[in-house]
């Protein structure tokens, strides 16, 4: 598997794969987010990444987000600053349970690293219990909760070491 930097050429891709879990269980997206706009701005940023196969199929994608309303969250390590946000994790389904979201965060936090900050943050849907299965196994830290956009999430933040 290849982890890169996606192209413009692979949005409507990325897009079709964010699509393909709504509804799923845990799942807090719908047609209106994630949408065309946060993955054209995404790209935009150099803040787009994906999984692939060695034959180039999209399996997974990760973004770096830039959201000041989630960076100003109280709850964030003040000696961990600055922190980046990991959002918009997803895994095609016929690959899921694979370690792919895994791997994916693991990747998006040395990117992370490699850009200069100190910590990573995520949201998490209270509800989206693999997902909670996952920041556990690589020892995301709790260090909060946020009612943010309509839902409930757990606030998890790790220092990048």
């Amino acid at each position: 598997m290849n982890f890169t930097l996606a192209t413009t050429q692979e949005a409507q891709e990325i897009l079709k794969l964010y699509r393909s879990v709504i509804g799923s269980e845990g799942c807090t997206w719908s047609l209106e987010y994630p949408n065309e706009d946060n993955v054209q701005d995404d790209l935009a940023r150099n803040a787009l990444f994906c999984m692939k196969t060695e034959e180039g199929e999209i399996i997974g994608a990760i973004s770096i987000d830039d959201d000041k309303e989630i960076e100003q969250l109280s709850c964030w390590s003040e000696e961990l600053k600055p922190g980046g946000e990991l959002a918009r994790l997803v895994v095609k389904e016929a690959y899921q349970n694979q370690s792919i979201a895994r791997k994916l965060l693991q990747a998006g936090m040395k990117e992370l690293k490699a850009r200069g900050y100190k910590s990573v943050h995520f949201l998490v849907s209270k509800t989206n219990y693999r997902a909670l299965h996952s920041y556990d196994k690589l020892q995301f830290e709790t260090k909060g909760e946020s009612d943010l956009f309509g839902e409930c999430w757990w606030c998890y933040e790790k220092e990048l070491l």
